[in-house]
């Protein structure tokens, strides 16, 4: 969403076929503003640390693409470790240790 916010406040029509571009799977909120500025593809860093609507976009026709990144895991494991407290406040899901938390 800050990325559509923030790149000018361009009417929602500019977006339509872009590619959206994220080192996380985009969550449901980001998903749907996928679906509704019309992004045609979502290229995802790592899926791994969490899995958001990959499956609803793909259902709606919008090309999904994981590179399964080790720098993005690493950022990621980083960032998690080094600001718990920003990532569980965040983050949807358990806020302990376990599948699908780094």
């Amino acid at each position: 969403m800050s990325a559509l916010q923030n790149s000018g406040r361009l009417p929602a029509t500019a977006y339509e076929g872009a590619t959206m571009y994220t080192t996380l799977s985009p969550c449901d909120m980001c998903t749907g503003a996928c679906i509704l500025f019309k992004v045609k593809r979502v290229v995802i860093g790592e899926n791994e640390t969490f899995v958001g609507g990959e499956t609803y976009l793909k259902e709606r026709g919008v090309q999904v693409v994981v590179f399964d990144n080790g720098e993005c895991k690493a950022l990621m494991r980083t960032f998690i470790h080094e600001k718990p407290e920003v990532w569980y406040a965040q983050s949807p899901g358990p806020h302990e240790e376990g599948p699908g938390v780094v």
